[in-house]
């Protein structure tokens, strides 16, 4: 309960300063989704790249691109 406080509290400083999460939260509500759902939805973006961080050891680069991202 308490993470999901903390990721929910940290997902509006990632739409204000993270610029991979404010693209994906203006794109959820141009959709006509709610402002909470477009939070939620980056709250499970910034708990994915955690994840994958810690579970493949590795630095976090902000403006890395994945070989996998279509160009």
């Amino acid at each position: 309960m308490k993470l999901r406080n903390l990721l929910f509290l940290g997902s509006f400083n990632a739409c204000k300063y993270n610029r991979a999460c404010k693209a994906l939260y203006h794109r959820i509500v141009a959709k006509g989704k709610s402002k909470k759902i477009a939070l939620i939805t980056v709250c499970n973006k910034l708990l994915k790249q955690a994840f994958s961080i810690v579970k493949n050891q590795l630095i976090y680069y902000e403006n890395h691109k994945s070989i996998l991202a279509k160009n």
